[in-house]
């Protein structure tokens, strides 16, 4: 049972790393804004050159947390060495910072807040640029939550805000191990969708039978938002297990998640209209997916639409007419704008139709969310303005495997019961402060418990102790080079976890000693395997059973499996592929593991930049790849239907330069974590390190090469493993495994030889 000691260190440790955090990119972005040339900003994504100022109006009552953008003077190439003049980009007037509102093809929008006293207009350069400055936006966000969670734990603690913090939930105490997760059983459940597998049903019917909190693990491809979907509309329907139809927040850790669910809501088949699910988007314009269903179902879009919306148009357009006036660039105005006590006086009425159209669009918005059963953001959106005050009976987090703790307590707060999905077998949030000491040593920890906590598993005791971090990640998580096995504490992990739940209040709340432990980790390390359901059937041609092995055995227990409809399924079977000989067909279409191994060839990597802040590419086995994806295109694959993915950045540029301009934009090439929740008919991988020290960096991240694997549906190849075997067999104990099951099951092919 978690103590005040235990609660208030979880919550300190929270700030520090959180704090940490923040500092890193901050100083990240500042380095690179300020050694980079702009040719290098651009290309990292950072700045967008050679713009010009098209116009400016009233946008927003309030800006929506997007991408913090800086307007300032254009600055070329040729220019990169020289500081710029205090005249273009030192004076205030000159340059504006704002978030960056709308993106398409020729245009970017951006929201600039101007001073609500000011009666000065921008004057912006009329050559600029914008670039992308670090977002505090989040980082407040995730601050108030952990301010908001004292509160709520230590009433007495002032966090600044005079208004309640609100409830001690169950949920939260089952969250912080205050308290046991209890269940509340159900009836026969009558399931929407009778095509789920046995492992989605047991998933389904814990979610609703759990009170606080439930988890889902769905390993690629085994129908995790298929699975969700069952679950929001038991949640949201009238049915004899569920007498009160549910009113459910929907959040993801990125936009493509919440969008992907989106669209399957959509997509529901509807007998009546009266049945359709009135479901609402909130997020960045910028970012919501350009999907036709997607758009119509945003708040934007929908807010619009309103009775309420033509009035707040209309004080739009009032203040609008106002503003032209006071900048002379008004309809009708001529000259120079009005002075002295004129100009005072039109200011005010700007001052106060600011303050209408604000209240008149939160109108707008609370009448559209009001109306809502089911609502869709980003967790760190669901901290914004217009969902504030709103409540919701449960709260869903998809991909929470990828978002840090912190910004998941934003939607937490504003519902009674959570459910989390996600696998923790894949990459983990992208934490930008880990020092490389921590970097070495794997910041991904055990669950690995006391001598003490031994003697009483083997005696069936009951006090057991659950060390830092989620449970078994990795396991070489202290050397590169050490290959010792860990299957004897993951078997300890798992007893140790049994005991905890056979004896409740044995659990122990510890704060993480890293961003990455996520909140799912967490929870499965204080409650054992007790506290989530496993998804085990692989669908939608996601992996041949031969490609779905190795991760299956390594990583989930050996109960993964490929459905029969697909355990088989080869190239060969594409309709449009088709190849020229029985000996091409056997080399290109019939084998679903391929390994080009490259030791001994001298294929070594390079290093592409500065120091530690360089990346890697290896320009040999480019030409491997390039060979390789001329092959599976001479036999009727198409370009849209491969992806070449790399866990270095560097290599993706050169990969691109060789592929992109003879097969264009439809064949993805990209790295190992943006490949994510993605998937192909074939993919090519390649690894990249070879070198004599026997260094394989990013390898050494299990779970990041189970994302490099499992994105194939049909076929893949595990590209020329670093080139080099014997640097690869350095990494430890699970690349040695890997390696052994490559040469016991793929087709084997040496470079040198080909």
């Amino acid at each position: 049972m978690a103590s005040e000691s235990d609660l208030k260190a979880f919550i300190s440790q929270q700030r520090v790393l959180l704090s940490k955090e923040r500092d890193a990119e901050i100083e990240r972005s500042s380095l690179l804004l300020s050694n980079c040339g702009p040719k290098l900003l651009e290309q990292k994504g950072l700045a967008l050159g050679g713009l010009g100022i098209v116009g400016m109006n009233i946008g927003l009552g309030g800006k929506t947390p997007g991408d913090l953008a800086r307007i300032e003077a254009n600055v070329t190439a040729n220019a990169s060495a020289k500081k710029p003049k205090a005249s273009t980009t030192d004076v205030k007037g000159s340059q504006a910072e704002g978030v960056v509102y709308k993106v398409s093809d020729t245009r970017i929008v951006i929201a600039v807040d101007s001073t609500e006293g000011s009666s000065e207009d921008l004057d912006l350069p009329e050559r600029c640029r914008v670039l992308k400055l670090a977002n505090s936006v989040t980082y407040d966000r995730m601050d108030k939550a952990i301010n908001q969670l004292e509160k709520i734990l230590f009433p007495s603690v002032s966090c600044g805000e005079g208004k309640p913090a609100g409830e001690l939930t169950s949920m939260i105490q089952v969250l912080l191990g205050m308290k046991a997760p209890s269940k509340e059983p159900l009836g026969p459940i009558q399931f929407y969708d009778e095509s789920l597998n046995d492992s989605q049903k047991t998933a389904v019917r814990f979610c609703l039978e759990s009170p606080e909190v439930a988890c889902i693990h769905g390993p690629p491809g085994t129908g995790k938002t298929h699975t969700l979907i069952e679950v929001i509309r038991q949640l949201t329907a009238q049915t004899p297990v569920n007498p009160k139809p549910k009113r459910v927040l929907v959040c993801g850790a990125s936009n493509l998640s919440v969008d992907n669910i989106l669209e399957r809501l959509l997509a529901l088949p509807i007998t009546d209209k009266s049945q359709k699910l009135k479901v609402t988007r909130i997020g960045h314009p910028a970012r919501v997916m350009a999907h036709e269903g997607v758009l119509e179902s945003t708040l934007e879009v929908k807010a619009t639409r309103t009775d309420q919306a033509a009035l707040a148009r209309d004080v739009k357009d009032e203040l609008e007419t106002t503003l032209g006036i006071l900048s002379g660039k008004g309809k009708g105005v001529k000259g120079k704008g009005p002075r002295g006590a004129e100009r005072k006086k039109l200011w005010e009425e700007v001052k106060a139709l600011r303050k209408e159209y604000r209240q008149r669009e939160g109108g707008v918005v609370k009448t559209v969310l009001k109306e809502s059963q089911v609502v869709l953001a980003t967790c760190h959106s669901a901290g914004g303005r217009q969902l504030n005050n709103e409540e919701f009976d449960v709260v869903i987090i998809d991909e929470a495997t990828q978002a840090i703790e912190a910004v998941c307590w934003i939607p937490i707060f504003k519902a009674k019961k959570l459910i989390l999905a996600g696998d923790p077998m894949q990459l983990p949030p992208t934490v930008l402060s880990l020092d490389n000491e921590k970097k070495k040593k794997k910041t991904v920890a055990k669950v690995l418990p006391s001598k003490a906590a031994k003697k009483d598993v083997k005696a069936k005791g009951t006090g057991t102790k659950v060390a830092k971090g989620p449970p078994a990640a990795d396991d070489n998580v202290s050397d590169a080079g050490s290959s010792t096995s860990s299957e004897s504490d993951e078997q300890i992990a798992k007893a140790v976890a049994s005991v905890s739940l056979k004896n409740k209040g044995s659990f122990k709340l510890v704060p993480p000693q890293s961003l990455e432990t996520t909140l799912f980790d967490r929870l499965e390390a204080m409650y054992g395997a007790g506290i989530k359901r496993m998804l085990e059937v692989q669908y939608r041609q996601v992996m041949h059973e031969q490609i779905c092995d190795f991760p299956s055995k390594t990583l989930y227990g050996a109960k993964l499996k490929s459905h029969s409809s697909v355990a088989s399924h080869l190239l060969r079977d594409l309709p449009n592929t088709e190849a020229k000989s029985d000996e091409d067909a056997k080399e290109f279409l019939e084998s679903p593991v391929v390994f080009f191994d490259t030791a001994g060839c001298e294929y070594f990597e390079r290093l592409d930049g500065d120091g530690d802040e360089g990346s890697r590419c290896n320009e040999n086995e480019g030409t491997i790849v390039a060979n390789w994806v001329q092959n599976l295109v001479d036999v009727g694959l198409l370009p849209s239907q491969i992806a070449v993915i790399t866990p270095y950045q560097a290599q993706v540029t050169l990969l691109t330069s060789l592929l992109r301009p003879k097969y264009g934009p439809t064949l993805e090439i990209g790295s190992v974590d943006g490949m994510q929740g993605r998937e192909k008919e074939a993919v090519i991988i390649s690894l990249v390190r070879s070198n004599d020290t026997r260094e394989v960096g990013f390898l050494k991240e299990k779970r990041r090469l189970n994302v490099a694997m499992t994105r194939a549906k049909r076929h893949l190849i595990t590209q020329c493993i670093v080139g080099d075997s014997s640097t690869v067999i350095h990494g430890g104990s699970y690349l040695k495994k890997w390696l052994a099951w490559l040469e016991a099951n793929a087709d084997v092919k040496y470079a040198g030889l080909e």
